[in-house]
């Protein structure tokens, strides 16, 4: 049964006329079946992105299998991601990911809170060297990241609505100040 709706069809279609082949839009298309699946990619949503942009399904399934930034299992209500990259770990990342550790009780391998609320990740490199660490929740950049602030941010949280990633071909991470 198709979760996409008429509105969801609607805004691939428009993706699509931006690229010269319905393939060159599979990236995008694949950010925009993640949102609707509430931050996931299960096989229903590749097969619905196969079928609209009349791919192989072993094709967008490749894709989204390599690339880290689809979610192939559901994820807390919040995604936080902490780069760990030389920039971020010279700038006390690891010691930012050891307290989220600590202050969540999961580990940044991806592990979710047993409340369904937050999941934990270390990331490669965020592309935010020059404001390190830099934290991005769902689609929010967060920079020059402080253990006190992050802590401020969690509670903050807490409380706030689920963030589901923006795909970013329509629409540019919006970055945060402290």
């Amino acid at each position: 049964m198709s979760k996409f709706t008429e509105k969801d069809k609607a805004r691939l279609d428009e993706l699509i006329s931006r690229y010269p082949t319905k393939k060159a839009a599979l990236l995008p298309s694949l950010w925009v079946a993640q949102e609707v699946y509430g931050g996931w990619l299960p096989l229903e949503a590749m097969d619905e992105v196969a079928q609209h942009l009349e791919l192989p399904t072993a094709d967008v399934q490749g894709v989204a299998t390599f690339y880290t930034m689809y979610n192939k299992e559901p994820r807390g209500q919040h995604a936080i991601e902490i780069c760990h990259n030389v920039s971020c770990m010279v700038l006390g990342a690891e010691q930012l990911i050891q307290h989220c550790e600590r202050k969540l009780g999961v580990s940044a391998t991806g592990e979710t809170t047993a409340d369904g609320v937050f999941t934990l990740a270390r990331v490669e490199c965020l592309g935010a060297c020059c404001n390190a660490p830099a934290v991005q929740v769902g689609g929010t950049y967060y920079e020059n990241v402080t253990a006190e602030q992050m802590d401020a941010l969690l509670e903050k949280l807490k409380s706030a609505p689920s963030e589901v990633v923006t795909p970013p071909q329509s629409a540019m991470p919006e970055m945060r100040k402290f």
